[in-house]
C-alpha cells in the first residue's frame, strides 16, 4: 500500500479541545524595557481586588513578623496548644470512667507567652510546678552542718529548723494519717511531738495489718474463719450433720456450735452433737503450752509443730482423754467425729437446750449432796482408772443433766506423771471444795483431805499449812521426774489401754 496516500489525523483528546499554546518571544523581548512599560500600563487598568476581612484583621493585629525570635515563638505556642490538646485527649482516654484519675499535667508544655483561653467547659490546667500559694519546703542544710557567719550562723539543730523541718516529714506518713496543712501554716514540731506521731502512726498500720490478718486467718468469738467454714461445709455435704444451728457457748480456747446429726458408716450418729471449733488465734494458749508440752504423750510431737497444729493437738488431745473417760463410764461427752480442729460430740441437753452448768443449776440441798458425792466419785475414777487429771476443774466444767454432773472441757487434763500434775490436782481440789462449802453441804471436805482422799497419798496435813503441804506435792513431782527421766517408767499405776485410736500426725487434706 502506498504510504503516501494516508492522512494522518489527530487523535482527539477526551478532555476536549486543548488551548492554544502562547506563542514564544525571543530573549531580546523578554529583556526588552519597552515590553516591560506595557505590561505595566495594562495591569493599572484592571485594579487587584482587596479583601476587606483581611484589612481589618492587619489593621487591628500587626505582628511584628520581622524578628525570627518572634516568629519561632509564635511557632512554638502553637505547637504546645496542639501537644496539650492531644495531651488532654489521651488522658480522658485512659482514666475513663474511674474514680482514681491519673494526670499527665507533668508532660504538658507550658509556654511562658501563652494565654489562658479555655473554655469554662475544659479541664482547668493549673501549673502547680510555679503555684504562688504553694507553701515551701525548708531549705535542707548543708553537709557541713551549719549555714551564716559569725553571730548569724545556723546549724542543723536549731529549733525554728527542726521543727519546720519535722513538719515536712510529716508527708512521708500512711495516706490513712490525716496530717492536714500544717506546711502551708508553717507549723513547727519538736522531735519529741514527730517522734511520738511516728511511732503512733507505724503502731496504726501494724494494728490494721493485725486485725485485717486476724480477721481473715482467726477464729473470732462467734465466727470461724474461711477455713473452719470449708470443713464444717464438708460435714455437711458428707452428711455427717444434718444442718448447723448456731454457736450456744463461747470460751478461751473455743467455740461450741449445735447442730443436728447426720449419719456414719463406722458408727452412729446422735439426733443433736455439738462441734467444738478450737481457736486458732493461740492468743489464750501462750501461758498454757505447758498442758500439752510437759505431757509425755505429746511431749515429742510439741516441738515439731507450727500453731495452726498445735491447736490440732489440743482437739486430739481432748479426743484421747474423751475416749479413757468413756471406757471408765464417767458421764461425759461422746466423741464422733475429729476432723483437723473441730470436734464433734454428742449433745448433752434436749431440744437445742443444752444443760445448765453446775454454777446455774437450781438445786436443793439434797442434790448439792447427791451432786458433791458424784464429783469425789468421778474424781477419783480420773486419777485411778483413766490415769488422768482434769487441772480445770470447777463449776463451770461440770453440768447437770438428768440427775447426774457430766465432766467437760478435759483438752487440758494431763496424766499424774506430768511435772505439774499434783498441783493441778490440788487446785482441781481447792475449786470444788470452795464451791460445795458456799453452797452449804456440810459433808464436803477440805482440801486437803479431798486431795488425799483422791490420790491415796496419805500426807500429813498437820496445822493445815498450804505452803507446807504445796512443798510436800512439789518433792513428790520432783522425785516422779527423777525417776521417769532415769528408768524412762511411770510410777503411777497406768492402764493398758489407752482410749481412742493410736497418736498419728494430722494429714492435711
Amino acid at each position: 500500500m502506498d504510504q503516501s496516500g494516508i492522512t494522518t489525523q489527530t487523535p482527539k483528546s477526551p478532555w476536549g479541545s486543548a488551548a492554544p499554546a502562547a506563542p514564544a518571544c525571543s530573549l531580546s523581548e523578554v529583556m526588552s524595557e519597552q515590553l516591560a512599560k506595557q505590561l505595566d500600563e495594562e495591569n493599572a487598568v484592571f485594579p487587584a481586588l482587596s479583601d476587606p476581612a483581611a484589612e481589618l484583621l492587619l489593621a487591628d493585629e500587626a505582628p511584628d513578623t520581622a524578628s525570627d525570635l518572634m516568629l519561632a515563638q509564635m511557632l512554638q505556642m502553637q505547637f504546645d496548644r496542639e501537644f496539650d490538646d492531644q495531651l488532654r485527649r489521651e488522658e480522658k482516654k485512659f482514666n475513663g470512667d474511674s474514680k482514681v484519675s491519673i494526670s499527665f499535667e507533668n508532660y504538658r508544655m507550658v509556654h511562658p507567652y501563652d494565654d489562658s483561653d479555655s473554655s469554662e467547659d475544659e479541664v482547668d490546667w493549673q501549673d502547680t510546678r510555679h503555684d504562688p500559694y504553694r507553701a515551701d519546703k525548708p531549705q535542707t542544710t548543708p553537709r557541713k552542718g551549719f549555714t551564716g557567719k559569725g553571730k548569724n550562723i545556723t546549724t542543723k539543730h536549731d529549733e525554728v529548723t527542726c521543727g519546720r523541718k519535722n513538719t515536712a516529714r510529716m508527708d512521708n506518713f500512711a495516706p490513712e494519717v490525716h496530717v492536714g496543712d500544717g506546711l502551708g501554716m508553717d507549723l513547727k514540731l519538736s522531735n519529741q511531738v514527730f517522734n511520738s506521731l511516728k511511732r503512733h502512726c507505724y503502731s496504726e498500720q501494724r494494728r490494721s495489718a493485725r486485725l485485717h490478718e486476724k480477721k481473715e486467718h482467726s477464729t473470732a468469738e462467734q465466727a470461724v474463719d474461711p477455713r473452719t467454714r470449708l470443713l464444717m461445709y464438708k460435714m455437711v455435704n458428707a452428711g455427717v450433720l444434718e444442718n448447723i444451728n448456731g454457736c450456744i457457748s463461747t470460751g478461751k480456747e473455743s467455740v461450741v456450735f449445735h447442730a443436728d446429726g447426720g449419719s456414719l458408716e463406722e458408727q452412729p450418729v446422735p439426733d443433736e452433737v455439738v462441734l467444738k471449733v478450737f481457736k486458732t488465734t493461740l492468743n489464750e494458749f501462750k501461758n498454757r503450752d505447758r498442758y500439752i508440752k510437759d505431757d509425755y504423750r505429746f511431749k515429742d510431737r510439741f516441738s515439731k509443730l507450727n500453731p495452726r497444729k498445735i491447736i490440732r493437738l489440743w482437739a486430739e488431745k481432748e479426743m484421747h482423754n474423751l475416749g479413757r473417760m468413756k471406757k471408765a463410764e464417767i458421764p461425759c461427752p461422746e466423741v464422733v467425729l475429729l476432723k483437723k480442729h473441730i470436734l464433734v460430740m454428742s449433745f448433752i441437753g434436749k431440744d437445742h437446750v443444752p444443760a445448765p452448768k453446775l454454777k446455774d443449776a437450781m438445786l436443793n440441798s439434797e442434790d448439792l449432796k447427791n451432786a458433791y458425792y458424784q464429783v469425789l466419785h468421778m474424781m477419783q475414777q480420773l486419777y485411778q482408772e483413766c490415769n488422768l487429771v482434769h487441772a480445770d476443774l470447777s463449776e463451770y466444767n461440770m453440768l447437770w443433766h438428768e440427775g447426774k454432773v457430766w465432766l467437760i472441757d478435759v483438752s487440758q487434763s494431763v496424766e499424774p506423771t506430768h511435772p505439774h500434775g499434783l498441783e493441778f490436782l490440788f487446785r482441781d481440789c481447792r475449786n470444788v471444795s470452795t464451791f460445795f462449802q458456799k453452797r452449804g453441804v456440810s459433808e464436803a471436805m477440805s482440801t486437803y483431805d479431798l486431795f488425799n482422799a483422791v490420790t491415796g497419798l496419805n500426807i500429813p496435813v498437820g496445822a493445815e499449812d498450804e505452803a507446807e503441804f504445796m512443798a510436800e506435792i512439789v518433792a513428790l513431782e520432783k522425785r516422779n521426774e527423777d525417776h521417769i527421766q532415769k528408768r524412762g517408767k511411770k510410777t503411777f499405776p497406768v492402764t493398758s489401754e489407752d482410749g481412742g485410736p493410736p497418736l498419728e500426725p494430722d494429714a492435711d487434706d
